[in-house]
């Protein structure tokens, strides 16, 4: 037989199987497996095999556990309980939870499910869930699987078999102003003993650390609303229940909640926050009407009214609305209006009167007013003042009369409205061009769109300027008027003004010129007409007529026959038109081309009884009168008439120039001969005139050279002479000027000394004040010093320090038995009189105890 040694120490163990093993059997051995604890020497036998180990023997902390599967069946004393083969008994399928113990080993069919891991601890507000998943009995009684509850803390938490871990619940902090709301899980029993049922909710407004129970579960965390005089909470009832003041609130049911009742509210889980209410403030020039205002029980009363004057402030109730908002006060002056409408009927304290639904009237200021709410207030009224050439148009919503008031100041009653006159559009745009009827009668040009539009309520006004006439009719009375100007027209209601449409560029075309006034004249216009001889030339003419009206304004049958012919530019003008073409019409183009102006005037105008062309052609229709006709240009039509009369014109001005020239050149040849001649007359002056200035310059050169040669001696003496003044002067300047410099030196000199005396003079002062304020520091130094030396040493240690010297020598006298003693060197002599005397007086006769003895 062969032997294995194994030399075990603790905590070590090993596990040794017979060789007869499950992987490897061969004989009828026991097959046991078995746990051998050192400390110990193990030998293996032949028959033995070592599947484990040595292995560390499982070590639990304290506050530590871990958890064994299968764990080995123990007696009382704890020890495991082997069957009748020796191998331990096991507990399958079930698990032990070891805690701090002594090492020990894993016996064969036990598993380490969870290794050692320290316990778990739980804190300050917070809690494990726990749920059991065996039948058990601890200290609070029977579990049943399924059942939950909480471990709270502080604490550690010792695990057990039969329990499970479900989560870590912490608690939630409730602050001031602030609760939690919670639902139950299931039926339970709160904190305060209330029992809830599974889905309830509730609220915990209790301030400080909550910690759900093991069915509660958090649903939201709710915030007060902090309330103020300012600030009130509207609420709903989501269902049937009685609120914390007591108050049964019905399902829908709205209230408000207020700072008297509490200054920060914390809405019920059956309470629905509607909004936040402001109030509502009212000054004392304000009011407001309440819509569906509530009654004494606090419910609104459906489609009543209140009115509300400030100063108040107040909350709106729920299901009360303002109409309208707040409104200010009506403030009347003494121009000023209300209209009003009553809605119902009620009695007018203000004027005593009935009022019946739809009544209307008016209150004048100056006034303050606050309509009842049976009272709409339908418009306010300004009175308009109105100068004696502005007005405006009232309709009468009774009769339907419409009527112009000018000049006052007017305001409408309640039966009065304004009234907007409308005119034809083109009359419209007349209006609204503002352009000067005589000044801009040749501007054709249109405004831009988009100006300003005419007040239709404001009376229609027209400036009718001088020597002009509108005329107005009036559709009511069927009958026109003519206003001549200048003049203001104003039109009634029922009056509108005649639009002239009047023919106009050239040649002339109608419906050209829009206009609401008529001009009198004199004026002129322009055609063109085309014309044709008897030869058959075809002419162009442009013709302008001065025309005018002559009007008897005092006649008004007379005044309004100006405007009898709609277009009376293109009425003349056709007739003058057809008057030239017919006379024209017999005339050769050669008569015609050298006597135009005398037949178009003939034909126009006519001839009196003495052949003789008249001054005027008179309309009697309209009382038009054209007086002169002006040819302003003949064009024949027709291109070779065109061609003949430009080269007839072209050969006349070709002669025209050829004479001109001539002339031209004739002139130019006569001027030339009498240019020559002046030149020659002018050369032979100017020779004459040479000789002369030559024979001058001959008298100059004499007389210039006879002075030349007497004044050459004279100045040269002049110049000897004053060069020697000017030596003479130079020298005495010179000695003048080195006395000076002298001078100067001499006194820079002194200067300097005495400068330099004075800085030395005042260096040495500076350096003895510099060496006396040396002094004057270092002696307060050392005195300083020496004070702060003596001050820092102390006065009973100078003095110590002072007498040590004679104390020393009194004690070492003492110790000698010497009462006194001198000590000199000898050379100095001592007088022992009065010393000695002094030194014996002071020496008493010992007293001992062998004297008194």
């Amino acid at each position: 037989m062969r032997a294995v040694y194994l030399l075990l120490r603790p905590p070590l163990y090993t596990r040794a199987v017979c060789c007869n093993s499950l992987r490897d059997i061969t004989n009828h051995n026991s097959n046991v497996t078995r746990v051998e604890v050192g400390p110990m020497t193990f030998i293996r036998q032949d028959n033995e095999k070592v599947i484990l180990g040595p292995e560390k023997m499982i070590v639990v902390p304290p506050r530590h556990y871990c958890i064994i599967e299968n764990p080995v069946v123990r007696d009382k004393g704890g020890k495991p309980v082997m069957d009748k083969h020796g191998q331990a008994k096991l507990r399958h399928a079930d698990q032990e939870i070891r805690l701090t113990q002594d090492p020990f080993p894993l016996y064969p069919g036990e598993i380490l499910k969870q290794v050692v891991t320290q316990l778990k601890v739980v804190q300050a507000n917070t809690a494990l869930r726990l749920r059991a998943v065996l039948d058990f009995d601890d200290e609070t009684g029977k579990k049943v699987a399924g059942d939950e509850w909480l471990f709270e803390g502080p604490g550690t938490y010792i695990p057990k078999k039969e329990v499970v871990v479900e989560e870590t619940i912490r608690a939630t902090v409730i602050k001031p102003n602030q609760a939690i709301k919670l639902r139950a899980r299931k039926e339970t029993t709160d904190r305060d003993g209330n029992v809830r049922v599974t889905g309830e909710e509730w609220l915990v407004k209790k301030v400080g650390a909550y910690l759900p129970g093991a069915y509660e579960e958090v649903v939201d965390t709710v915030d007060a609303y902090v309330l103020t005089d300012k600030v009130a909470l509207s609420l709903r009832a989501t269902r049937t229940f009685t609120d914390k003041n007591g108050v049964t609130r019905r399902t829908g049911e709205e209230w408000l909640v207020k700072m008297e009742d509490t200054e920060a509210h914390i809405p019920d889980v059956y309470e629905e926050v509607v909004g936040v209410v402001k109030i509502t403030t009212l000054t004392n020039r304000q009011y407001c009407v309440i819509l569906d205002p509530a009654g004494a029980d606090g419910k609104p009363q459906l489609g009543q009214k209140k009115l509300v004057k400030g100063e108040k402030s107040f909350f709106l109730l729920p299901g009360e609305s303002l109409e309208k908002g707040i409104q200010n006060v009506y403030v009347l002056g003494e121009d000023e209006g209300l209209i009003l409408k009553a809605s119902e009927g009620y009695k007018d304290t203000d004027a005593n009167v009935e009022r019946q639904p739809g009544d209307r009237w008016m209150i004048r200021g100056p006034i303050e007013y606050v309509p009842p709410v049976e009272v709409e207030v339908v418009t306010r009224r300004k009175a308009t003042p109105l100068d004696e050439n502005e007005g405006i148009y009232v309709r009468d919503v009774k009769t339907g009369k419409v009527r112009a008031i000018c000049g006052a100041t007017y305001m409408l009653t309640q039966d009065e409205e304004l009234f907007s006159k409308e005119l034809p559009p083109a009359v419209e745009e007349l209006l609204a061009e503002s352009k000067d009827p005589l000044a801009d009668r040749s501007d054709r040009s249109r405004p831009a769109a988009g100006g300003a539009k005419r007040d239709k309520t404001k009376l229609v006004t027209f400036r009718v300027p001088h020597n002009a006439a509108v005329q107005i009719y009036d559709y009511k009375q069927k009958k026109a008027r003519v206003v001549f100007g200048p003049e203001l027209v104003m039109l009634d209601p029922d009056e509108q003004f005649t639009q002239l449409s009047l023919s106009g560029g050239k040649p002339k075309k109608p419906n050209v010129i829009k206009s609401l006034v008529l001009l009198l004249g004199p004026d002129f216009c322009t055609d063109i007409i085309t014309i044709e001889t008897s030869d058959h030339a075809r002419l162009q003419l442009q013709l302008s007529y001065n025309w005018h009206f002559e009007v008897n304004k005092e006649d008004d049958k007379e005044s309004s026959k100006i405007f009898a012919v709609p277009d009376f530019v293109g009425d003349a003008c056709k007739a003058i038109a057809s008057r030239i073409r017919g006379a024209v019409a017999g005339v050769q183009f050669d008569d015609f081309h050298k006597n135009s102006a005398k037949i178009i005037r003939a034909s126009v105008f006519g001839l009196d009884d003495k052949g003789k062309v008249k001054g005027r052609f008179f309309f009697p229709a309209n009382n038009l009168v054209v007086t002169s006709i002006d040819i302003q240009s003949v064009e024949p039509v027709d291109q070779r008439t065109r061609d003949a009369l430009q080269k007839s014109v072209q050969l006349a001005i070709e002669i025209t120039t050829n004479s001109q020239e001539a002339a031209a050149r004739h002139e130019a040849e006569r001027l030339e001969q009498k240019a020559k001649g002046a030149l020659e007359r002018q050369k032979i002056m100017d020779e004459a005139e040479a000789e002369k200035s030559r024979k001058d310059l001959l008298e100059l050169q004499a007389s210039s050279s006879a002075v030349e040669s007497t004044g050459q001696a004279k100045a040269e003496a002049q110049s000897r002479a004053e060069a020697a003044r000017i030596e003479g002067e130079a020298a005495v300047e010179q000695a003048r000027l080195k006395a000076q410099a002298a001078k100067i030196e001499a006194e820079s000199e002194l200067e300097r000394l005495t400068s330099a005396r004075t800085a030395e003079l005042k260096y040495l002062g500076e350096q003895n004040d510099l060496e006396i304020t040396k002094a004057k520091e270092l002696s307060s130094i050392e005195t300083d010093k020496f004070k702060n030396m003596v001050d820092s040493i102390g006065a009973e240690t100078l003095a110590s320090i002072a007498t040590a010297g004679p104390d020393m020598q009194v004690k070492l006298l003492e110790a000698l038995g010497l009462q006194s003693t001198l000590i000199t060197d000898g050379n100095s002599p001592i007088n022992l009189f009065n010393t000695a005397h002094g030194l014996l007086g002071a020496i008493e006769a010992p007293s001992s105890k062998s004297d008194e003895e």
